[in-house]
């Protein structure tokens, strides 16, 4: 597995345990499907929660006025994207 491959499970695992998704699994996260309506169905609130834990776990600072942030939680890939951008190793 690659690099971005690893990062992007990482992710699907916190995006399932920080909103507790239960009857989620992995592989039922599209990598390219939207998080929010259609896709995945998340809303405002679990993008607040799931911004503070990418924060935390990977040192990220995020926006909530800029009008980018929108985008990056777009998908899984754009997250991934994101992380890989813009974390502090």
């Amino acid at each position: 597995m690659s690099e971005t491959q690893d990062l992007s499970l990482e992710i699907k695992h916190m995006i399932i345990d920080t909103l507790e998704l239960e009857d989620v699994t992995p592989d039922d996260i599209d990598p390219q499907a939207p998080l929010f309506g259609e896709g995945l169905g998340l809303d405002s609130i679990d993008a607040l929660e799931l911004g503070l834990a990418l924060q935390k776990r990977y040192g990220i600072k995020l926006d909530a006025e800029a009008e980018d942030t929108r985008s990056h939680f777009a998908s899984l890939n754009a997250l991934t994207a994101l992380v890989e951008a813009r974390r502090v190793n």
